[in-house]
């Protein structure tokens, strides 16, 4: 590593360097003007907030089980799962469908709170995953680095941490959209603070619930974010090492039923490999794609438009003989 790419030095400079990259994701490009030159292993000053949000699902051995915080925490995977793959994905990686101004911002937003960082990170390391799939700049290839780095390790280096703007010029032009990505932690701490005002709420105003200001938190905070976490994950890892292979496409992307259904749509993976530009993924009628229907139900209200279908061609490419 050149002189003019070494990170500062100092007494505080470990503590500090990991407060300022968890307020703003961006302080590293005034830093290390070429990230890639930084070595890909765990950085656990990275790590640490994926650490703290997955230790704290062991709360729940503290704060029990009540069926209002399940439905709640699974309404909220539900939502958050549907901005992640209807926005984060098929709008901010692909531009599917067009949407108002408000309305990026407002799923955005929605995304932000699941803890996967910011619109525009997302979007340009997926972009970059769809160049080079499976190939070895591919960052979360479960071909190229193994089922766990694939999985959730690649999150943990600093090497993929920074955004590149370069590669999403038509997002970076949206200032709102810029401040959500680099001040990625605002949005989950603020919803985190919801969470436990609505449970001192449901506590002192509903005491016929049996639920807690804690006991709600965990379950729509910590574990309701952690499994959509995981959820999500499981497309970079499990959807390129296991289900069925309906195109012939360069990498080994699969389609997978079950992964469809925890990912509401995201499943069939190799569908998409095959033709990204859709905003369907279950190409045929069989093939159930939550995010679709629900992106349509949005269209049928003008809250989005333009929406890209999959060519003629391209289903009939993919029919089993």
């Amino acid at each position: 590593m050149s002189e003019t790419t070494q990170p500062k030095k100092g007494p505080i400079a470990t503590p500090v360097r990991a407060i300022r990259q968890w307020l703003n994701s961006d302080f590293q490009r005034e830093d290390i003007p070429d990230p890639q030159q930084l070595p890909d292993k765990v950085n656990w000053g990275r790590t640490m907030p994926f650490l703290i949000l997955q230790l704290g699902c062991l709360a729940v051995f503290w704060v029990g089980i009540n069926w209002t915080v399940v439905i709640a925490a699974a309404f909220l995977y539900f939502v958050r799962m549907f901005a992640i793959t209807g926005f984060y994905h098929r709008y901010f990686s692909h531009r599917t469908f067009k949407t108002s101004r408000f309305g990026q911002f407002l799923f955005a937003v929605l995304g932000n709170s699941s803890m996967q960082r910011g619109p525009l990170w997302w979007a340009a390391t997926h972009r970059h995953h769809h160049r080079h799939s499976d190939e070895e700049a591919d960052v979360h290839s479960p071909v190229q680095h193994g089922f766990a780095w694939s999985h959730i390790g690649w999150l943990t280096s600093m090497k993929n941490f920074p955004t590149d703007y370069d590669s999403i010029p038509d997002l970076r032009k949206y200032p709102e959209l810029v401040f959500l990505n680099r001040y990625d932690q605002v949005v989950p701490f603020i919803y985190g603070f919801t969470m436990l005002g609505i449970g001192a709420l449901l506590e002192h105003f509903a005491p016929s619930l049996g639920v807690t200001m804690w006991q709600f938190f965990v379950w729509t905070f910590f574990i309701s974010t952690t499994v959509l976490l995981h959820g999500t994950l499981f497309i970079n890892s499990l959807a390129h090492v296991w289900g069925k292979r309906t195109y012939e496409t360069k990498d080994d992307s699969r389609n997978s039923f079950l992964l469809s259904v925890i990912t509401l749509g995201e499943g069939w993976h190799n569908n998409h490999h095959r033709y990204p530009h859709s905003v369907r993924q279950g190409f045929r009628a069989r093939e159930i794609d939550i995010t679709y229907y629900g992106l349509k139900i949005m269209s049928w209200f003008g809250l989005i438009w333009d929406l890209k279908p999959v060519p003629q061609r391209i289903k009939e490419e993919g029919q089993n003989p």
